[in-house]
This record gives C-alpha cells, structure tokens and sequence, in this order.
C-alpha cells in the first residue's frame, strides 16, 4: 500500500506441519505455524506479540486467543486477536472475529460477527458516549455489543446482512 511499514514478527518456534493433526489444545509462545489440521483451541501463553500464521492448507477447528492473527486458511470456530488480524484472500472463517485492527483482503470471508476491541476500552467507551446519546437514523440490522462499537452480521467481505 502506500509506504506500508513492515512490522518486526516473532520468529516461528512452533509447527504444525503439512501433513500433522493435532487433537486437543495447543499453546505457543512467539510464533506458530500452523500447515496441517489442528482440533482444539489455540492459544498464546506469556507476554509479547505472539503470532498465529495459519497457512491455505491450514485449519483450527476452535477458539483462537493470539494477539496477532495472520490467516490464509479456514478456522471453525471464534477468533480474538486483539491487537491485530490479517486476512488473506483464502482466510474463511466460521465463527465470530474480535480485533484492535484488521486487515482484509478482497475474497476473505467471514461468516459471523466482527467485533472492534481496544485495549483501551474504558477510554473508547467514554469517547463514544456523547455520539451515543445523540439522536441519529435507527439501524435496526445491527446491535451494540456490551463493550463495544456497533457491530453487525457480515457473511463476505463486502455484503452485510
């Protein structure tokens, strides 16, 4: 993009190789690879800016809490990175999806709710009172989730229910 800076990544410590399948939670610190098949949840454990790369051939059927999420495979369950998600054009993902930032590319899909989250959410939520309280147009297709911006049900990137 325009002067796209490239952010330092944790090298890939953990992987789980093309042909792997793996039943049952997995935890990492730093970086992770995942190429095979992985039933279970996904996990980074300690401090730091872990990242989750899950590669085209790649799948998490689970909930994933990784700070940063780079995906390009297909994930059946939720996904919370709270500081940043990138979307491949092959990423598909069956489930909710909670960020700080996110990126998509033209052809991801999501099929459920994204939902906006800052580490900084008391300072967000008192930001976004007075523009609450105002009188606006009702939008009756989307909700206000409990701590966060308005969210609404997004099926392809694009296309919104």
């Amino acid at each position: 993009m325009f002067g796209k800076k490239r952010r330092r990544e944790p090298a890939i410590t953990t992987l789980v190789g093309r042909d792997t399948r793996v039943h049952g939670d997995l935890e990492f610190t730093g970086g992770c690879l995942i190429d095979g098949h992985v039933v279970g949840n996904v996990l980074a454990v300690g401090e730091g800016d872990a990242l989750l790369s899950i590669s085209a051939r790649g799948c998490v059927e689970g909930a994933i809490e990784v700070p940063n999420v780079l995906l390009n495979g297909t994930v059946h369950g939720d996904v919370r990175a709270l500081q940043r998600v990138e979307l491949g054009k092959t990423a598909k993902v069956h489930g909710n999806v909670e960020y700080g930032l996110i990126e998509m590319a033209i052809g991801a899909e999501v099929n459920g709710k994204l939902v906006h989250t800052s580490e900084f959410a008391g300072a967000e939520k008192a930001m976004a009172e007075p523009a609450a309280s105002r009188p606006g147009p009702a939008q009756p297709d989307r909700e206000r989730a409990s701590d966060g911006p308005v969210v609404g049900d997004v099926n392809v990137v694009g296309e919104s229910r």
